[in-house]
């Protein structure tokens, strides 16, 4: 497994990120700290404030009266029947998954797992009960995992897209790092001393377009407008990115978690359109407070649209209860935003938990040589 990766780095110009998720920060008052706050030689790293930035090189930053208006109104919020019965869930079983080939399985939040061309690649693993660095506090998981990660195929590459607990889980990784020690990590800048800390063997942290092989397939991390926290302490000390995966006749990019800006378009230019593209839908009220780092749905469709991508999977709702608004209005907003644009609703999916989705992997394409990705 291990040998399946071809170091081939690419440098390009970029600055950097940022964001504020809700629950996240209500509860980021412990815990161990997950970069070294080292300086880095990033073109995305301010050397000034010794924090990542986002390309426009604006760091918003929420002020205690607003995070206090936010987190008295999370408290108070309206009773949302979704908290309490979930969400629909298509269970897996272990001999299903270990047939799973050519497909992608949306597991819940902003957790993947897709197999193209035998390779096998989960997105930021998260499989407990709450997004928090505490066990009796923070979002508790609302729809249950579809199956349990010792159920998990051979994966050999996970691709974490920033340090927020509801998108890298200490528990999770502990656990796939007992069950399946082979697997190849990929982080954004910063973070591959923690996951060391954590027992992973094989991790490798890339700056935004550093560019490596892995198998047939080339895999890059790409800016996009957020932030990263994990400790009251460390605000920006490491990166955050989506990442773009391109095989010869397919490619799939993970949006991870981000507000709205021009990323995407630059993803689309610099790299292609992709034909799978992972969107998030959720997570974005109050809009005055969400709107620097969480796209809302009409947002997310024009992500789709700036990314130019064939089919989008929609992520990032429905299994944390992490903002305000009622957990069931994603999907519907999405399908109105789809059809306000005049966009087809069946290429832009909202799955159960659980589901597969082979569509994106059957429709013909162009025999593209590889190289012709990489220009």
């Amino acid at each position: 497994m291990l040998g399946k990766l071809r170091p081939s780095i690419s440098f390009s110009n970029s600055k950097s990120p940022k964001f504020v998720c809700l629950g996240l920060l209500l509860m980021l008052s412990n815990s161990a700290c997950s970069g070294k706050g080292s300086y880095y030689d990033s073109s995305n790293f301010n050397q000034n404030t010794k924090r990542f930035q986002n390309l426009s090189g604006i760091e918003d930053k929420e002020t205690f009266k607003e995070f206090s208006s936010f987190a008295f109104d999370y408290f108070t919020r309206d009773k949302d029947i979704s908290e309490t019965k979930g969400f629909p869930i298509e269970m897996n079983s272990r001999d299903k998954l270990n047939d799973f080939q050519n497909n992608v399985i949306w597991v819940g939040h902003s957790t993947i797992l897709l197999n193209y061309n035998d390779l096998t690649i989960l997105t930021d693993p998260q499989f407990y009960h709450r997004a928090s660095p505490f066990h009796f506090f923070g979002p508790k998981r609302v729809t249950p995992v579809p199956f349990k990660i010792s159920d998990l195929p051979e994966v050999d590459v996970v691709l974490i897209s920033h340090n927020h607990y509801d998108h890298l889980d200490e528990k999770s990784i502990k656990k796939l790092v007992e069950l399946q020690p082979g697997i190849k990590y990929l982080v954004p800048l910063g973070l591959k001393g923690l996951l060391k800390k954590w027992g992973v063997q094989s991790v490798e942290e890339l700056d935004w377009w550093q560019a490596i092989d892995f198998s047939d397939a080339n895999i890059q991390p790409t800016p996009v407008k957020h932030w990263s926290k994990r400790t009251p302490f460390d605000r920006n000390k490491t990166l955050w990115a989506g990442w773009m995966v391109r095989w010869s006749d397919f490619s799939f990019y993970f949006a991870g978690d981000t507000g709205y800006s021009q990323d995407f378009k630059l993803t689309a230019q610099k790299l292609g359109k992709p034909t799978l593209a992972a969107i998030p839908i959720g997570a974005y009220e109050p809009r005055n407070f969400m709107k620097s780092s969480h796209i809302n749905p009409t947002e997310a469709v024009k992500v789709f649209q700036d990314l130019g991508s064939e089919y989008a999977l929609a992520i990032h709702w429905g299994t944390f209860k992490l903002t305000l608004e009622k957990m069931d209005e994603p999907p519907r907003k999405l399908q109105s935003a789809l059809e306000k644009a005049g966009m087809l609703t069946n290429k832009f999916r909202v799955l159960k938990h659980g589901a597969s989705w082979k569509k994106p992997f059957q429709i013909p394409r162009n025999n593209l040589k590889h190289e012709e990705f990489l220009n």
